[in-house]
């Protein structure tokens, strides 16, 4: 039974290379994966997606997918799943359209993303998954003290942690780390600040 998935994680939690490699596996076993990112994740170019460790695949846009869903019958269908990376970004009318892909013509749909921004705040498409998804996993890591990382910390130029700013800023490594919610809260982004 098709159900629609949320994976979730902090920044580092492998969440696109386990995007990756659910795709591999599906074309391993003779099915058509189709996989998808938001129009304004354009880091990769626009129809890549790629992982930290350098797996990478091609992509079209949740958008023009949902678009030329529209009036489709399930003798249209020629995939056996889809797979969206960084869901967080997108609408909740968006989710609600790949809900009903997966009730409308029996296919799962597994969204990866993170769960919060990096001053703790839901993303709209990841709050519409945690209330809307059949299955909810947490990918997880760990922050630099060894405890579990839950929170995205936005870095600035001397590592320190930054609370303002646009909700959206797309940064490479460096630029987000994740910490655990301790470490968060204090500010702590290493643990070389406890080194006498």
């Amino acid at each position: 039974m098709a159900k629609l998935y949320f994976k979730f994680g902090a920044v580092g939690a492998s969440k696109t290379a386990n995007a990756l490699m659910v795709r591999y596996n599906y074309i391993e076993r003779g099915k058509t994966p189709i996989m998808l990112k938001p129009r304004m994740e354009s880091r990769d170019g626009e129809h890549t997606i790629r992982s930290r460790i350098g797996l990478q695949a091609e992509c079209d846009f949740v958008e023009d997918f949902l678009a030329s869903m529209e009036g489709r019958t399930a003798q249209d269908i020629d995939f056996d799943v889809v797979i969206v990376d960084e869901a967080q970004f997108l609408s909740a009318e968006q989710i609600d359209a790949l809900g009903a892909i997966v009730d409308d013509f029996d296919i799962s749909v597994i969204c990866y993303g993170l769960r919060t921004d990096f001053q703790g705040e839901g993303f709209e498409g990841a709050i519409r998954l945690l209330l809307t998804a059949d299955k909810i996993e947490n990918i997880k890591t760990v922050c630099w003290c060894g405890r579990a990382a839950c929170f995205n910390a936005r870095l600035d130029e001397q590592g320190r942690i930054v609370r303002d700013g646009d909700k959206i800023m797309f940064g490479s490594t460096g630029t987000y780390i994740s910490l655990c919610r301790k470490h968060y809260h204090q500010g702590i982004t290493t643990g070389k600040e406890h080194i006498a």
